[in-house]
């Protein structure tokens, strides 16, 4: 039985604190809607705008594959990023351009063996620390003037991978991939700030195709049917289902240990992640041990806070995500982090032919 049951009394005290914390939030999403209203129709008239062409975008003769989201929130970006670098890296000069978010840094930057995650995000580092001379990883927040200096470079990308770029409309990508979380579908949300939305569900009707992530494994076909229908793609949108696969193994710069280990020990599980459920779901099916110290997303980590973990952990392992790993490598001793990747639960050809068919095509019209 876990340490951390409750008493029956306890037990009722909790849930009736949860459900009166739910009706408060249910009252404050009623309260926010009509900041809601006005917030989403500001975004329309600007997206309106770009359409028409009376605000400017700029469109590229080479291959611009953007990742995005309507949300706001993890959806599985990276993980996306990082398969479409897979996919293209063996026979394409590949560049990832981001954003950089929460980096202390500004302007154009490309990862070398020097850069840490203070100077270009944790999701660039990530995509570094993985591919590292294999592809360009670069930040800039303003996406054209990041296109424009990668294409300045001595090697220029054959092909640019935008990482969250889906409402930068001064960028019109090439092809637009779409991401949604299953359990978080963007057609049952709102827009900020009673929901999550960052644009209206109209905006996905720039994606060329849709994927549903974060899926259980074992969606059958006819669920898979009735979310696509409630997603309503467009007819020349298909839609996609993907699940996390995790590593059996965790790891860090020096040694690799199986995953199943750590069954023999309770540990630490540091997050700062938007999600954490699938991750907390997927250790406790493994029925591991742990005591989970949960962050905001893309948190900076400051002495009090290392100080505390150390405390909590003492001799025990630490276990994190990829993304934070790449913020406290070198600050925590024994820290591991779990690997993942994209897997698809079905059509996976038909996804990678989307793919090299945009990308050739392109390439032939620059040639």
């Amino acid at each position: 039985m876990r340490r951390y049951m409750l008493k029956r009394n306890d037990f009722y005290y909790f849930n009736s604190l949860k459900n009166d914390t739910f009706a408060f939030m249910r009252r404050l999403r009623l309260l926010l809607f009509p900041f809601s209203i006005v917030y989403g129709g500001i975004v329309f008239l600007r997206n309106w705008l770009f359409t028409k062409g009376w605000l400017k975008s700029k469109s590229y003769d080479f291959p611009v594959i953007c990742v995005g989201n309507l949300s706001v929130g993890g959806t599985g970006k990276s993980p996306m990023i990082e398969y479409l670098i897979r996919l293209t890296k063996d026979e394409y000069k590949v560049a990832t351009l981001s954003r950089g978010y929460k980096r202390k840094t500004t302007g154009f930057l490309v990862a070398n063996a020097e850069t840490t995650a203070s100077d270009i995000g944790d999701e660039p580092l990530q995509f570094y620390s993985k591919f590292k001379d294999e592809i360009i990883v670069s930040v800039e927040a303003e996406r054209t003037a990041g296109i424009e200096a990668l294409r300045n470079l001595p090697i220029a990308p054959d092909i640019i991978l935008l990482d969250d770029a889906f409402q930068h409309r001064k960028v019109t990508a090439g092809f637009n991939i779409l991401l949604t979380p299953y359990h978080d579908l963007y057609v049952n949300d709102f827009m900020l700030p009673a929901g999550n939305l960052r644009e209206p569900i109209s905006g996905a009707k720039r994606a060329d195709l849709i994927v549903v992530t974060k899926c259980p494994t074992n969606v059958s076909e006819n669920e898979m049917l009735q979310i696509t229908q409630k997603l309503r793609p467009k007819t020349d949108q298909k839609v996609f289902f993907t699940t996390i696969a995790y590593a059996e193994m965790i790891q860090n710069e020096t040694e690799k240990i199986s995953l199943a280990s750590l069954k023999q020990q309770e540990f630490v599980l540091i997050t700062g992640i938007a999600n954490p459920k699938p991750l907390l779901k997927h250790l406790n099916d493994e029925q591991l041990q742990y005591v989970h110290l949960k962050f905001p997303d893309h948190y900076n980590f400051s002495e009090s806070d290392i100080k505390t973990i150390k405390q909590k952990a003492g001799n025990k392992r630490i276990l994190t995500t990829e993304k934070d790993f790449m913020r406290l490598q070198g600050m925590l001793d024994s820290l591991y982090y779990l690997p993942i990747e994209v897997s698809f639960l079905a059509e996976e050809m038909d996804f990678k032919e989307k793919i090299k068919v945009f990308i050739k095509s392109t390439l032939q019209l620059l040639h």
